[in-house]
């Protein structure tokens, strides 16, 4: 198999991964199984759709595969396209501890990223462990995980 392809199996797995995870936070089922694949993908074409380039198109897909299993069925298109904005700059800019928050009001949902820790892995590779909450309503919805940027710029879910 060439690069490329264990590549795109291990983005693959990743996402995969995310979205089962995610399944026994508010539902389980092929609803949240397919909301986290289709949230992931739905991320990165908006990144792409925004002209972040690789770094978005991949901060896309990890906010998209976390939130589509739980909550990204009842978030909109501006909903989504304003945590894709502060998903892209918390991994990119913002130092640990430090907040970016996103509100639409249409809607009234809103939510922040933030970067708890960043790290360089033994092999040189930078890495940002991260909190994410999304409220909706009155329900807030909180998740963790781990990107690591990638040798192209992009940032992949590691856990």
């Amino acid at each position: 198999m060439t690069v490329l392809k264990h590549t795109s199996q291990r983005t693959l797995t990743a996402v995969m991964l995310t979205g089962f995870l995610l399944m026994g936070c508010e539902s389980t089922g092929p609803k949240a199984t397919v909301g986290g694949l289709g949230g992931a993908a739905a991320g990165g074409l908006l990144g792409a759709a925004a002209g972040g380039g690789g770094t978005g198109i991949a901060a896309g897909a990890i906010l998209g595969g976390l939130l589509g299993a739980v909550i990204g069925d009842r978030l909109d298109a501006a909903d989504r396209a304003r945590a894709n904005q502060a998903a892209t700059q918390a991994l990119e800019t913002i130092p640990s501890g430090q907040s970016v928050t996103w509100h639409n009001p249409d809607s009234g949902n809103s939510g922040a990223v933030t970067p708890i820790r960043t790290y360089q892995t033994g092999s040189g590779q930078y890495c940002r462990e991260y909190r994410q909450t999304i409220t909706i309503g009155s329900e807030r919805h909180q998740s963790y995980g781990t990107a690591c940027r990638q040798p192209d710029g992009s940032w992949k879910i590691v856990s």
